[in-house]
């Protein structure tokens, strides 16, 4: 690809720059053992890691000139067997800030450049040791939020994405060869009845298709947690429920209704499963300028949310907010919550179920019970109950699935060609626009601007 430049050789920290036992520099490029080499002072004197054995670790200190930097442990990896496909080092040293800085300078001012984020996940990209799919799964995986979210990603990582794509792909590519040919050798390869044929292709082709796409709501929640509104009457008992759910008082509690003006956000994860929660002002008519502001946000987060939890205090009869809160859950995800069983109980769990439609899960904040029931009903659902990553492919990157999108436009297209009677030629134009929004995902069809915005979002020194 044009623009990028793979030559240099490049540096940079792969471990957290904060106190710690272990502080990591790595160095990939065809001068890495080089510019190692430069730093690096072996036990042994007269050792060379040029010269040593691929995938060995060796012992010594890192220097700059007279000065001793770090006792370090150098692992030596010779390329292609290498995260990049490169010559790569890998500098083990005490794990403090300044020691690991001082470290990378000395590398630096040995020859390396300093790496660009996510550069050396491009350049494994581009050296064909993963495709866009699994590079993209290692941001995942740095970033996962939840069990599900991890597992998600390491399946990703391990290719299943790519292998569901690729399977589609050479089935399009053989069908286009195989029109072309047929166009340009009409009297040895014939088209007689090969548009019918085409047709169930297509339309398995698009099953498949479909069947990804039909993953992305869970996909998008695996990644990025579902998006959840605790709503209620003042006083319900909102903001105790949120911070029993995160563990710390996040939330202001009070006795006083309308202490929660403003909108709350904290992810939390409950049995491998992550929501994005948000705490709202109590739902109720105010003349408070501020709590109108709040009881207005509440509103419009609802109107949004993929799951709203409605706090319902048991203690106390439902009123006209209540009724408000009701009509805000017809149609949608809800489960609501019978908050303060501690109390004497003013309405019963059944007639809030046949009011409202929803599962009724009996809770106490303050008795700290109903979260393990909570979490089985979310999980039952958004998921069925269960979530598998053995054989099921989830598309959890919006990116993929706009291509999908793309893949499934094109190939209606072929199948209207075909009903319309049009002539071959209109089949390999749809088809070769499928193929090429399915390689968007792989890789095998993108731009430079794409890819350096993709890896301009990873973390420094992966």
């Amino acid at each position: 690809m044009a623009g990028f430049h793979l030559d240099d050789t490049i540096a940079a920290v792969s471990t957290a720059m904060a106190p710690a036992g272990i502080g990591i520099v790595r160095i990939s490029g065809n001068d890495a053992f080089e510019v190692a080499d430069r730093v690096f002072r072996a036990k042994k004197e007269g050792k060379k890691l040029s010269a040593v054995k691929s995938h060995t670790i060796h012992y010594g200190w890192i220097t700059e000139g007279e000065e001793v930097i770090d006792e370090v442990l150098v692992m030596v990896m010779k390329g292609p067997k290498t995260y990049t496909g490169e010559n790569t080092v890998e500098i083990d040293c005490h794990g403090g800030v300044l020691a690991v800085k001082k470290v990378l300078e000395a590398v630096l001012n040995a020859g390396a450049r300093a790496a660009d984020p996510g550069e050396f996940t491009k350049r494994a990209f581009l050296n064909g040791r993963m495709d866009l799919t699994q590079a993209e799964a290692v941001m995942d995986v740095i970033s996962a939020k939840s069990a599900y979210a991890l597992k998600s990603s390491e399946s990703q990582l391990r290719g299943t994405v790519k292998k569901a794509i690729r399977a589609i792909r050479e089935k399009l590519i053989y069908e286009i060869a195989f029109i072309e040919s047929a166009l340009d050798d009409p009297e040895h390869i014939s088209l007689d009845g090969y548009p019918q044929k085409l047709l169930g292709i297509v339309e398995k082709e698009q099953r498949s298709i479909d069947g990804l796409l039909k993953t992305s709501s869970d996909g998008k929640i695996i990644r990025e947690g579902i998006e959840t509104v605790i709503v209620g009457k003042p006083n319900a008992g909102k903001s105790s429920l949120l911070n029993l759910l995160v563990g710390e008082n996040k939330a202001i509690v009070t006795d006083i209704e309308g202490t929660t003006r403003d909108i709350l956000e904290e992810y939390i994860t409950l049995h491998g499963i992550t929501l994005k929660i948000v705490d709202t002002a109590g739902i109720r008519e105010t003349q408070d300028v501020v709590e109108k502001i709040g009881v207005s946000r509440a509103r419009e987060a609802a109107k949004d949310a993929d799951l709203i939890l409605y706090v319902v205090d048991s203690s106390t009869l439902l009123d006209e907010n209540d009724e408000e809160i009701i009509e805000m859950l017809k149609g949608r995800k809800a489960i609501v919550l019978y908050n303060k069983t501690d109390l004497a109980s003013a309405v019963s769990m059944e007639a809030l179920e046949e009011r409202t439609s929803h599962p009724v899960i009996p809770i106490s904040a303050k008795e700290e019970t109903g979260i393990t029931q909570l979490a089985e009903t979310i999980k039952s659902m958004f998921f069925s109950g269960k979530i598998s990553f053995n054989d099921e492919v989830y598309i959890t990157n919006a990116r993929h699935k706009e291509a999908l999108e793309e893949a499934a436009q094109s190939l209606s297209m072929v199948r209207r060609s075909i009903e319309d009677g049009m002539p071959e030629d209109f089949f390999s134009i749809d088809l070769m626009a499928a193929y090429a929004s399915l390689g968007k995902i792989t890789g095998e069809e993108v731009g430079e601007d794409l890819v350096n915005e993709i890896f301009s979002k990873f973390c420094m020194g992966k």
